[in-house]
């Protein structure tokens, strides 16, 4: 079964209204930082990825080499990025997170958190469950859906249902640990990985 076109044309409206306002509420929030969010959004796509190369943090991204390269000095001054030699090729650099910049990424997704859980302090912890699964989802569906070489899967991965209940019984059963980005994961060995969460 199909979703209806007006559905998806609703949707498609939502979606960008839901941006607009998040970018409001992360303006708001800059007062805490001198990075902007284009600088917090390429910390983000490192610490997903762990070690990777400028050209493939540029397809995941979707810009231009040339802006990137601003961002990445920005974040080097700051000291929240190392660039270490490839093993496969010694021409060509590796980015990471630097201690520094794994330690501001967890701040920013704490205060993000917090922000997020005093807007939504008349929510129910199963409306905001469900509206995760949501996002979620929809993630999931974008990214299967996007050109191979965008620095997107390009795969939709094992069905929806299968997801929920295997996160679920990992999230009881497996240590959690915390990631090269900050944020708390499952543990490696787990079926999921952070690209599918």
């Amino acid at each position: 079964m199909s979703v209806a076109q007006h559905t998806a044309a609703e949707l498609v409206h939502n979606i960008f209204d839901l941006q607009r306002a998040l970018r409001g509420v992360m303006a708001a929030g800059m007062k805490y930082s001198e990075l902007g969010p284009a600088h917090t959004g390429v910390l983000f796509f490192i610490g997903e990825g762990g070690p990777m190369r400028a050209s493939a943090l540029a397809a995941k991204l979707g810009i231009g080499p040339s802006a990137l390269s601003r961002q990445l000095a920005d974040l080097e001054q700051y000291g929240f990025v190392l660039r270490t030699p490839d093993p496969l090729d010694g021409r060509a650099c590796l980015l990471s997170l630097s201690g520094e910049g794994q330690r501001y990424l967890a701040d920013t997704y704490e205060r993000r958190a917090e922000t997020l859980r005093e807007i939504l302090s008349d929510w129910t912890e199963s409306e905001a469950e469900a509206a995760s699964r949501s996002v979620q989802q929809l993630t999931l569906a974008l990214r299967s859906a996007a050109p191979l070489g965008t620095g997107q899967t390009g795969r939709a991965g094992p069905p929806r249902a299968h997801r929920t209940e295997a996160r679920s019984t990992e999230r009881r059963t497996t240590e959690d640990r915390t990631g090269n980005d900050g944020r708390h994961h499952l543990d490696p060995t787990s079926e999921i990985t952070k690209e599918e969460r």
